[in-house]
């Protein structure tokens, strides 16, 4: 076929026009941008230049092959992108849908920057399974280059439709994902297929819907209003990450911490009364800067990233309004994944410690509690960038081996003055070494004297004093003095060696 100009200007109107209007209107009904206007809205002005515009561009109905792919900028900084377009067969996947998304994949590995996911589709084509499914550039080869790319580049999603079947699992291999409330879904089989396998009657929202995936499994870390929210979380996501992981993440100007935060009057003297460690981390870190991931879910633990006189680091800190800042097994593995993260990318991790330990109990044990701590600390164990473990108020049992304790080579321990670490608190190990002989004593107030005094006995044995005296802990600062000193020590740390162990990899509990 011999093309003039006004042919060619013709076949890229249709390519980048996506599918019949009718599409297009039901997608709008429901508050859907095309897949065209969703990447214009991302980059930066005039910066993308798309690759694969002709794919199957002799078959009738299929634009692009349903799929958009290219490189463009975020702020100035090169990215790879790749966005489903709905209006096409319902962004399904034909074998040139694949075939760009292992190439722009490919790309961003090879060229070392991020890439970016803008999913809406509902899956692997049936009727080109032959062409699309078992072949060595075959779909497989998608997640076999995320998972490649995994810690050596950054990878976002941005879900705004269904993630069906195997295409779920391309959000899943991503850093984060971040789900359009009332549109997106991933689920590996539909309602009906649940219904024939199962039995179950259910609903994609109810099954796979935004809020389960966000609140509930964890697979989903932000939950957005509108389709330019979702944008904006991959925008600043990206801002506090490098492109990958031989840079170090960008540094920004240095604003001061809140002017009004009071980090002493934050933190209750009672250790039984809760305390939000949000705004503990809103008022230590750069005034506006911190970006919390994955609020909804395990929120026991929060995590996110934040900024310490311009630099980056991650926060991970135990929040006793939920739960009382237990650990649970999800909370285990949502730490795991962050620090896993953030040791990719070279982030400095703090951890704000106030944890009473694990759960215990029979529910727990049966959902392999020890396993997925193991999992924590086998994170902590492994991770090599530069971390300090701050003691706000407590860090009992196990809980001071997950939050980075002395004994896991943090380039520092630091307690505040509130600060008490023990194999357990005073009550439980009063209760648990004098038990019979509390229930001995009849007189009630003799009883109380008695509790009290070995109370004492044990706070004295666990004085905070005492535990620098003997270089369990590196110092004690007062709350106003802890900004200063994070920023003096994490700059000291910068240099460190990140060597950890002779082998290849270790086995992970999972």
């Amino acid at each position: 076929m011999t093309l003039d100009g006004e042919a060619l200007e013709q076949l890229r109107k249709r390519a980048r026009a996506g599918g019949a209007d009718k599409y297009h209107a039901a997608n709008a009904a429901k508050g859907k941008l095309f897949a065209r206007e969703r990447v214009a809205l991302l980059v930066d002005e005039g910066s993308f230049v798309e690759d694969g515009l002709y794919a199957n561009a002799m078959a009738e109905g299929l634009p692009a092959d349903g799929v958009v792919t290219g490189t463009a900028t975020i702020d100035g900084r090169q990215v790879c992108l790749m966005a489903n377009d709905s209006t096409v067969k319902a962004g399904s996947w034909g074998a040139r849908t694949v075939e760009k998304i292992i190439r722009i994949i490919e790309r961003a590995y090879d060229t070392g920057v991020p890439m970016v996911y803008l999913v809406d589709s509902a899956g692997a084509r049936i009727t080109d399974q032959v062409e699309l499914f078992p072949g060595r550039r075959g779909a497989g080869k998608i997640f076999w280059n995320q998972v490649r790319a995994s810690g050596s580049i950054p990878q976002v999603c941005a879900l705004f439709g269904p993630s069906a079947a195997g295409g779920a699992y391309i959000p899943a291999f991503c850093d984060v994902v971040a789900m359009v409330e009332g549109n997106a879904s991933m689920y590996l089989g539909s309602d009906r297929m649940v219904e024939m396998v199962t039995g179950e009657k259910t609903t994609l929202e109810a099954m796979g819907g935004a809020k389960v995936h966000c609140a509930e499994s964890g697979v989903g870390h932000f939950l957005c209003k509108s389709e330019a929210e979702a944008l904006d979380v991959v925008k600043r996501y990206l801002s506090y990450l490098p492109a990958n992981w031989t840079q170090a993440p960008p540094a920004a100007p240095a604003v001061e911490a809140p002017a009004k935060a009071d980090l002493a009057a934050l933190v209750p003297a009672s250790e039984r009364q809760a305390f939000d460690m949000r705004r503990y981390v809103k008022g230590l870190l750069d005034d506006g800067s911190f970006f919390e991931i994955q609020a909804l879910w395990a929120r026991e633990l929060t995590i996110g990233f934040g900024r310490l006189n311009g630099e980056v680091v991650g926060v991970v800190g135990n929040n006793s309004m939920f739960k009382g800042g237990v650990l649970f097994v999800d909370s285990a593995d949502k730490a795991t994944r962050f620090v896993q993260l953030c040791d990719a990318f070279n982030v400095p991790l703090l951890f704000l410690s106030d944890v009473p330990g694990f759960m215990v109990g029979s529910a727990v044990e049966k959902q392999g509690i020890i396993r997925h701590g193991a999992k924590m600390i086998t994170a902590i164990s492994e991770a090599t960038v530069p971390k300090i473990c701050v003691v706000v108020r407590k860090a009992y049992g196990a809980g001071l081996y997950a939050m980075a304790g002395p004994g896991f080579e943090p380039d520092a321990t630091i307690a505040l003055p509130t600060a008490k670490i023990a194999v357990m608190g005073a009550e439980a190990a009063v209760n648990a070494v004098y038990a019979n002989k509390i229930a001995a004593i009849e007189d009630e107030a003799e009883r109380a004297a008695f509790v009290a005094a070995k109370r004492a006995e044990y706070e004295r044995d666990i004085d905070i004093v005492r535990l620098a005296s003997e270089l369990v802990v590196d110092t004690i600062v007062e709350p106003h003095e802890l900004r200063a000193e994070l920023v003096r020590r994490f700059t000291a740390a910068r240099s460190k060696e990140r060597h950890f162990s002779r082998r290849r990899h270790g086995v992970t509990p999972v």
